[in-house]
């Protein structure tokens, strides 16, 4: 199985910064798309960010500018540089990575917990 823990989530001040992290542990043989959606209370989830095996990535057009999104295909972690942090930015923040296990020879998508974002003055 896999499993995908995050880190970073917290307080922060308008205008502030953010980083996020997500690491995936477990029967790993690759992974493919990493990315970073979010969940604000009565919203549905919506992308964030992602990044391909490769390193091509794709932005909402609402963080453009602001976050980034790096991968380390050595260590199975994607983390979100957050910038410019806004009110309408405080959600459940979620990492989505696409694995393939070495049991399973298929990719298959895993979802982490979540981890609170709140931008707040």
């Amino acid at each position: 199985q896999v499993q995908l823990a995050e880190s970073g989530g917290g307080l922060v001040q308008p205008g502030g910064y953010l980083r996020l992290s997500c690491t995936a542990s477990g029967s790993i043989f690759s992974i493919r798309r990493m990315a970073w959606y979010r969940q604000a209370p009565g919203k549905q989830r919506e992308l964030v960010a992602s990044i391909s095996s490769g390193g091509d990535t794709n932005y909402a057009d609402f963080v453009k500018g602001r976050f980034t999104i790096f991968r380390d295909n050595t260590e199975k972690t994607v983390d979100l540089h957050m910038h410019s942090l806004k009110p309408e930015d405080t959600a459940v923040y979620y990492c989505h990575q696409e694995v393939q296990t070495t049991v399973v020879f298929r990719y298959s998508a895993f979802w982490g917990r979540g981890t609170l974002v709140t931008v707040s003055s």
